[in-house]
């Protein structure tokens, strides 16, 4: 079983960037599709950017379009998202997920606040 530990995270103001960043052990990430997605305060889980085992595939949410990138380094072990341009509407806890068939693993997240 892979597990995930997120890093990266703060308080920043609007406009400033941020590299969000998940290792992984246990398990090697290159037989892992991995993504990051977020949750603000009282709202639901949402997808965020996904790049799949050999980053043949990166679909990102439209919202983030342009202004957040992921990437992995499967010899690393570790998937991060560069995040751009950030906006108080990108406050949240940022999670990293990696799926292997239809079993999910989640790490414990890492808080990003954007101030206006």
């Amino acid at each position: 079983q892979v597990q995930l530990v997120e890093s990266g995270g703060g308080l920043v103001q609007a406009g400033a960037s941020l590299r969000l960043s998940c290792t992984a052990s246990g398990r090697t990430l290159s037989d892992y599709g991995m993504a990051w997605f977020r949750q603000a305060p009282g709202q639901e889980r949402e997808f965020v950017a996904a790049i799949s085992r050999n980053a043949g595939s990166i679909p990102y949410a439209d919202s983030v379009k342009g202004r957040f990138t992921i990437s992995r380094d499967n010899a690393k072990n570790t998937v991060d998202l560069r995040v751009t341009s950030l906006e108080p509407e990108d406050t949240a806890v940022y999670y990293c997920n990696a799926r292997q068939y239809s079993f999910d693993y989640w790490g414990q997240g890492t808080q990003v606040t954007v101030s206006s």
